[in-house]
């Protein structure tokens, strides 16, 4: 197993950062600057186009309300905002998520991710530690959250006959016995897969079964190529045993403004309200108004999703002939089999300046012995976030290393 994080006590079993490891990776390689004459950064999912001028128009109006203390749960106008959204997005009923009770504003969707856990894991499950389960490969902040909230994580691979998304039906019974939660992520991080609603079903069965809550992260909700991806409140909108995160970051290209919310029932939302009242961030009022105007207005998203449908052309016509590409289906990222990611990151890096993320990061071998068990070990990820004309010569230079490497 990789190293943890240097830190004390439960925390130092943390998988290390993947940009960490990415950095060691790279260190001492001289990259040619092959594209644009500048490194170009592909590893992360941070939106280059600008957020909407109706959002930073209220962020600069408003400025004097900084000096206010924010409330904690949110404006009436936050999570109206965000209840309409859902009604919308998810097609709901009108009434079916009360704002009052069920939606609570995050700095952000990690927030929420992290600190969720701790009103859900108990001291003991069945006599024995809770278990959270968790995708592998997985985001950062799972384990993360797991290791502080004093549960055991328990990795379960997403692989290719499993649509990219982890089947926890095949966690063994006495694991899932012990099961308190489970994080689920769709459309995922970094495959870019989506839950069919049979997989969604599947799930939450399971939950009901075995008496743990779904952990669903949706914050590339609405980013998605043509049909927009099956949400979990569309198939349970009373949230029994779920909790669902979204984010402006993806949606609205806001990433700075650290805005999102989760949703879930009354009971688990108020303990955790009561939690971020003494524990948690507030959001700025300022950014909480810009919020109302983010969730109620939908045309930038769908002009957002005609750019990455773009950006899905450009890799499909370059990259469609090999034999790892699949056309994001949902997010924006390619998950792209290479064979080593690892190798294929260091030499794009050398050959051309741009920066893929090895899927070997962003996981944990199955086999702590045995690297070579690591579910993501084939894999790179790269985030389609730049304008059209630097992914298209970065990944030309991707098409060009495939072909050297089958030759």
């Amino acid at each position: 197993m990789q190293p943890g994080l240097n830190l004390p006590g439960r925390m130092s079993l943390v998988p290390p950062s993947s940009f960490d490891s990415l950095g060691r990776l790279l260190n001492g390689i001289t990259p040619h600057f092959a594209v644009n004459g500048a490194a170009v950064p592909m590893t992360v999912g941070e939106p280059q186009d600008p957020p909407p001028t109706f959002v930073t128009d209220i962020l600069n109006r408003q400025a004097r309300d900084y000096g206010r203390y924010p409330p904690i749960a949110g404006t009436v106008a936050l999570r109206a905002a965000a209840a309409g959204w859902l009604k919308r997005r998810y097609e709901l009923a009108e009434g079916a998520i009360d704002p009052e009770t069920q939606i609570l504003p995050l700095a952000g969707s990690r927030e929420g991710l992290f600190y969720s856990l701790f009103a859900l894991v108990p001291e003991t499950k069945n006599g024995g530690r809770p278990v959270v389960l968790m995708p592998n490969p997985f985001y950062g902040v799972y384990p993360a959250a797991v290791l502080a909230a004093g549960a055991e994580p328990y990795y379960v691979p997403s692989l290719r006959e499993t649509n990219f998304l982890p089947d926890f039906a095949r966690v063994p019974k006495a694991v899932l016995e012990r099961t308190v939660a489970a994080f689920y992520c769709s459309p995922s991080n970094p495959e870019s897969a989506v839950a069919t609603a049979a997989q969604w079903h599947a799930l939450l069965r399971l939950a009901d079964e075995f008496d743990f809550t779904v952990l669903a992260d949706e914050c590339y909700a609405d980013i998605y190529d043509r049909e927009p991806p099956v949400g979990a409140l569309s198939l349970r909108p009373g949230c029994e045993r779920l909790l669902s995160f979204h984010s402006l970051s993806k949606r609205s290209n806001l990433p700075g403004l650290r805005s999102g919310f989760m949703v879930g029932p009354p009971a688990v939302m108020a303990s955790l309200r009561a939690f971020r009242n003494l524990a948690a961030p507030q959001m700025p009022v300022p950014t909480m108004d810009a919020s109302v105007a983010a969730w109620s207005e939908d045309s930038h998203v769908e002009e957002n999703r005609a750019l990455y449908r773009k950006r899905f052309d450009i890799a499909e016509r370059l990259l469609g002939n090999t034999k790892g590409f699949r056309r994001p289906q949902g997010g924006f990222y390619l998950w792209l089999d290479v064979g080593d990611g690892p190798a294929f990151a260091a030499e794009l890096w050398r050959r051309s300046g741009v920066r893929a993320m090895p899927g070997a990061y962003m996981a944990l071998p199955t086999d702590p012995a045995n690297p070579g068990t690591n579910p993501a070990f084939p894999y790179v990820r790269i985030a389609l976030v730049h304008d059209l004309v630097t992914i298209n010569a970065a990944l030309e230079w991707v098409a060009e290393i495939l072909r050297d490497r089958e030759a």
